[in-house]
């Protein structure tokens, strides 16, 4: 195998041979092909693609460079859940405390941030003290005592993997359909899973902001676990539009927790809610959807989630007190308001322009070895629809100086459209469920 040659094939649109392209990733995984060399494959796939062939053996080689943890003593379901990635995306946090709480283990290994959006270690770190580099043995320690369990990928699952995430990261080819799926499931196939939920964005803030060929991600992810013996749904979500109102590691934390409180945006609720019905559903297919969420609700409104969410920052070294004290939390030195200029109908709030402005302001990284801002983000106050005066607010910015407070306000002029037409037309914010059955659409 020699690596310039299978990088000159994907170039030119040919299909790689299996052993060969397991030749080239395991060289690449033990370091005998450099990164600048994986860099230029990488842009060849993003430009040309893999097919279902070159996509297992991606797989294959990820989940074959390290270890499959097996949990099968624990007696009692296991279920994750993973979204492919959206601008103010914290359900994460909430979810997995909320679905432990029902009696589901949880063993949730995420991903830090990537290109425009935030990741859930990131704003796991925004709370002082929170390890998310536990060793196998304290993650396996922290699910049985608590039921859940979030840390970051180690060094002992799929390390490929986490060498080819940090190096899309910082290349533009995030947005690749096979890359995307092979990343997630070989994750997910190695964590001992007895079922998955998987959240596929879709829209202009989403990595695939296609329907199709979100569907087509969706499809290919549910074939991936189905074929491998693990039960996997995926729901398509609305990203044309932020999530919750916080966007930034810190602000999404607080507001995650203000979730659990039995507060937070209407939207972050509803998509929670629901995703723990999945996951229910996932662990006894005879419950129905109606039943699976007012289980849900019992547990998030009487408390049961925010305890058991207290008990895993306690557990993995993160200081609880942040918990009645949100303000404790990474933020930013300075905040600015943005206020409407003009009145009018508030058309579109583009969550890419504001992810890409969380970067920007120091909160997302554009090199590999970048240290992050955990506190500076946004807080957006409208919602498409809403009709605003001059004068109003449209969202405040956490900046840590006075550059970043002009940068935060420019790019929420760019991002808040407001006019006299009237509004976008908004997607369902579930719109489709794929499973082995197919695509339908959502009710």
């Amino acid at each position: 195998m020699i690596p310039t040659r299978i990088i000159e094939a994907k170039r030119d649109g040919e299909r790689i041979e299996a052993d060969d392209l397991r030749a080239f990733l395991n060289s690449y995984a033990t370091g005998d092909t450099p990164d600048y060399q994986m860099s230029a494959f990488l842009v060849a796939v993003y430009f040309n693609g893999l097919d279902a062939d070159e996509t297992d053996v991606f797989v294959q080689s990820m989940l074959a460079s390290g270890t499959s943890l097996d949990l099968s003593y624990l007696g009692a379901p296991r279920v994750d859940k993973h979204s492919t990635g959206g601008v103010g995306d914290k359900v994460s946090l909430a979810l997995a405390p909320l679905v432990a709480s029902l009696g589901v283990f949880v063993p949730m290994m995420s991903g830090r941030g990537l290109g425009h959006t935030t990741g859930t270690l990131d704003k796991l770190e925004a709370i002082p003290g929170f390890r998310t580099d536990l060793s196998l043995s304290d993650f396996k320690n922290v699910l049985e005592r608590v039921g859940c369990a979030m840390i970051g990928q180690t060094a002992e699952i799929a390390p490929l993997d986490k060498r080819l995430y940090a190096l899309r990261d910082v290349t533009g080819t995030v947005a690749v359909r096979p890359l995307i799926a092979a990343s997630i499931m070989s994750k997910k196939l190695a964590e001992g899973l007895t079922g998955l939920l998987l959240d596929v964005k879709v829209g202009a803030g989403a990595f695939i902001p296609e329907e199709d060929r979100a569907i087509e991600l969706a499809t290919t992810m549910v074939d991936i676990g189905s074929r491998r013996g693990l039960p996997t749904v995926a729901l398509l979500t609305a990203m044309d539009r932020p999530l919750g109102c916080a966007i930034g590691n810190g602000l999404e934390t607080a507001e995650a927790i203000l979730c659990l409180r039995g507060g937070g945006p209407d939207d972050l609720r509803e998509l929670l809610l629901r995703q723990a019905s999945e996951m229910l559903r996932l662990t006894d297919p005879t419950v129905g959807s109606l039943a699976a969420t007012a289980r849900a609700e019992e547990s998030l409104d009487g408390g049961r989630a925010f305890e058991r969410f207290a008990e895993m920052v306690g557990a993995q070294g993160g200081d609880t007190s942040v918990l009645d004290d949100p303000g404790r939390l990474a933020t930013a030195a300075l905040q600015g308001t943005v206020v409407a200029l003009e009145a009018g109908v508030v058309s579109e709030v583009r969550p890419k322009e504001l992810g890409q402005g969380v970067v920007a302001l120091g909160g997302g990284r554009q090199r590999m070895d970048q240290a992050i801002d955990l506190g500076v983000g946004f807080e957006v106050q409208v919602r498409p629809g809403e009709t605003v005066s001059k004068g109003d607010l449209l969202a405040v910015v956490h900046a840590t100086d006075t550059r970043g407070l002009e940068i935060g306000e420019q790019v929420v002029r760019a991002a808040v459209r407001v006019g006299d037409d009237s509004m976008q037309s908004q997607r369902p914010l579930v719109s489709h469920v794929v499973d082995v059955s197919g695509v339908s659409a959502a009710t």
